[in-house]
């Protein structure tokens, strides 16, 4: 079970940060992805965590930026992805996602590799 929390709406060059509560699963055998997605578009992978060894990924659009972590909130297992500098095409729908990570996997990137989701949180950046 994921839940995310924390979108609303800023202006460029702001900040928000994203919050994904996990629950139902043995968390530190998972992998955590963000993903996010403009009506129209496909949903395309923002950043993503391998809980198991630390193993991070971002994107190119959004390295620098965005910061993803894992901590606690209320006592849950969450992973949090940290958005500085924001900018107009950061606005979408933001997912987080989970599957499965075990010993000598390799981190997932893509949609297809991530069977459990969270219902969505909006982002967006006015100009």
């Amino acid at each position: 079970h994921l839940v995310e929390s924390g979108g609303g709406l800023v202006q460029a060059g702001g900040s928000l940060r994203l919050s994904c509560e996990a629950s139902g699963f043995a968390f530190d055998d998972y992998a955590i992805g963000w993903f996010r997605q403009v009506p129209g578009q496909e949903r395309e992978g923002v950043s993503f965590m391998g809980n198991l060894d630390g193993r991070i990924y971002y994107a190119d659009s959004v390295k620098g930026r965005f910061t993803i972590s894992r901590g606690k909130l209320k006592n849950t297992e969450t992973v949090y992805l940290q958005m500085n500098s924001l900018k107009p095409e950061d606005t979408a729908v933001y997912y987080c996602a989970a599957t499965y990570y075990g010993v000598g996997y390799s981190l997932p990137f893509t949609r297809g590799q991530y069977e459990h989701w969270g219902q969505g949180t909006q982002v967006t950046v006015s100009s």
